[in-house]
């Protein structure tokens, strides 16, 4: 990113934000100021009428590129979840993926029925299968032989016949970090496609009647900017697919393809559009399945990074500022009453974001510099490098930009920090969605106390 331009002004931002004639932000027509003043720091903020639209994008998006049988389009909650956002999304049309029994309680807390509910997981407990399935969720993802006999005994125990996806691992690892990159061989999810696994699996459920297999489900990987790994896993599962009819006479009524879809974190970031991933990867399959000869079937997606990452910021107070004299020049570490509490990513991907001195406007020129948090780690950093104005100074606000997926779900209490309060802002209004927790939340878990 040229230091010379404004950050906010690149569309890694949410939709609703711009600068002020004060040269504060404002999300949704709110001075992000007045929420600071209120609320405090740090504070995720999510631009609301934002993560609808791109809700509404998705249903739009794959619904036209499969004209006449779409799938559903489930929202991948891992990303973020809370009561408000799942009826947010429910609402636009989406089914939410939900991958344990807290994720489970919140999306039924919102209301939404058990038909639009897939559950995932490697490793569901009894509890948690027997919820899913009381609540009449759509789908139950099978991860391995063991799910199959446990889901069955559920089903079979509460009188009810549950549709079920096998999860296939079909040895395409996408153009991502390794720790999510999952359709690989060598990692925890799914039954193998090569080995035989999968075909195993549809035999075994289809000779249970509490069982109805429903299809396949194969998820490749996250932060995908293209879909050339689609086209070689959709060959590889659709090959699969044609096997199981072939062998078995079984046809695969849908394919789950999983999320994946990337975001721009930096400026240089250039994902494909939402409709023009769907065209190409609903082209990918239906060319498979016609050239393998067999119907196209459904294609279910769960999204979640690319709904709600760009939708949502974070926002810190600076603390301290220290330039640090190195052989190449000057780095001055700006920190911050937040971290890796917060936002984990930076130290567990080494995930690269983009800041903005918010609160107001500078004229001075902008320093290198590395956004750090408060917590007794040496690799606590939220932004590695950006350029921010020369006289940043404590008192100042900077936000983050694209932290709505997998920074406030993926949050902690290290060193004890409560976890911040998460705001919803819509046409001038906020509204708290999660509320900032307090010393006393942390105490009530200890009986000593």
């Amino acid at each position: 990113m040229s230091p010379e331009v404004d950050p906010v002004e690149y569309p890694v931002w949410p939709r609703n934000v711009s600068r002020t004639s004060a040269g504060s932000i404002q999300v949704a027509g709110i001075d992000i100021r007045d929420l600071v003043e209120k609320r405090g720091t740090p504070l995720f903020i999510f631009d609301e009428a934002d993560v609808r639209e791109r809700a509404r994008d998705f249903v739009a998006a794959y619904t036209k590129a499969q004209s006449g049988n779409p799938g559903t389009v489930y929202y991948a909650s891992k990303a973020f979840l809370s009561v408000a956002v799942a009826r947010w999304v429910y609402s636009e049309g989406l089914g939410i993926d939900v991958a344990t029994g807290g994720e489970l309680e919140i999306a039924i807390r919102a209301g939404v029925p058990g038909v639009k509910i897939l559950m995932h997981g490697n490793n569901k407990s009894v509890e948690e299968i027997r919820a899913a399935i009381n609540h009449g969720v759509g789908r139950i993802v099978i991860d391995s032989f063991e799910e199959i006999a446990r889901v069955a005994f559920i089903a079979t125990e509460l009188g009810v016949v549950q549709p079920v996806l096998v999860r296939s691992t079909v040895g395409v690892e996408a153009h991502t970090h390794e720790f999510i990159a999952t359709a690989h061989e060598d990692q925890k999810f799914g039954l193998s496609a090569q080995s035989g696994e999968v075909e195993e699996a549809v035999r075994r459920i289809s000779k249970l009647p509490s069982l109805r297999f429903t299809g396949l489900h194969s998820h490749i990987g996250s932060q995908i900017f293209d879909s050339s790994g689609f086209e070689v896993a959709a060959a590889r599962i659709v090959a699969l697919a044609y096997q199981i009819w072939d062998t078995q006479g079984i046809e695969i009524a849908e394919l789950n393809l999983g999320g994946g879809m990337g975001i721009a974190y930096l400026p240089g970031d250039d994902p494909l559009t939402v409709n023009t991933m769907a065209e190409q990867i609903c082209g990918i399959v239906a060319k498979a399945c016609a050239d393998a000869g067999i119907p196209t079937p459904a294609l279910s997606f769960e999204p979640g990074r690319a709904i709600v990452g760009p939708a949502g910021i974070t926002v810190y107070e600076v603390g301290t500022v220290k330039p640090i004299q190195l052989d190449h020049g000057v780095r001055t570490y700006v920190s911050v009453d937040g971290g890796m509490s917060d936002n984990i990513r930076t130290a567990l991907y080494g995930a690269q974001y983009t800041a903005a001195l918010v609160s107001r406007l500078s004229t001075v020129d902008p320093v290198l510099c590395r956004i750090v948090g408060k917590h007794c780690e040496s690799g606590d950093i939220v932004v590695r490098d950006c350029w921010l104005p020369g006289d940043i100074t404590p008192g100042d606000l900077v936000a983050v930009a694209a932290t709505g997926a997998y920074c406030r779900s993926m949050s902690s209490n290290y060193n004890s920090v409560p976890r911040p309060e998460v705001v919803a802002v819509k046409d001038g209004q906020a509204t708290t969605i999660l509320r900032r927790e307090t010393f006393q939340d942390l105490l009530a878990l200890d009986p000593f106390a």
